[in-house]
């Protein structure tokens, strides 16, 4: 599984979240960029002034953004054109309702989306995603990867 975090910040300004992420994990955190293949086991933040789509296994940058707040819910939506059944998409802590359209689009394919619970600062983008009926699961991030883990072990035994 891969790792991509798509946040909304203003397009001009310079992320540390790259560098801040890989003190947490012991996977390989790298800014994704046109072209670049996606492999498992990595996580990949999002460039800022530019949306990032996947097709075909690699991240397309769309530059500069489209608009405002819609980061989210371009990437979920690709995601869940590339990967189908297999897509999941996750909306933690953020304002407006970027994510809830592109959760539509994963539930549409078949895919599994989660929503952070009460837990969430700034709860509009989970509170958009769950209202619209489209999430499987409503938790705090810290119950996130236990269950992330039981879909992964559920797929492969499907697989099997």
């Amino acid at each position: 599984m891969a790792f991509v975090i798509v946040s909304h910040m203003f397009p001009t300004a310079y992320s540390h979240l790259a560098r801040i992420l890989s003190r947490h994990t012991k996977m390989t955190v790298m800014v994704a960029s046109a072209a670049m293949p996606v492999r498992a086991n990595r996580v990949y933040v999002g460039p800022p002034d530019a949306d990032l789509l996947i097709e075909n296994y690699t991240f397309k940058v769309v530059s500069p953004r489209a608009r405002r707040n819609v980061r989210v819910d371009l990437f979920l939506t690709s995601l869940a054109e590339a990967m189908g059944a297999r897509a999941i998409g996750i909306i933690l802590s953020g304002y407006d309702g970027d994510g809830t359209e592109g959760s539509r689009h994963i539930k549409a394919k078949g895919g599994t989306a989660f929503a952070q619970d009460t837990s969430a600062e700034v709860s509009g983008m989970p509170l958009s995603a769950q209202a619209s009926g489209c999430i499987d699961f409503v938790l705090p991030p810290g119950k996130m990867p236990d269950e992330l883990q039981r879909l992964v072990r559920t797929s492969t035994n499907e697989g099997a």
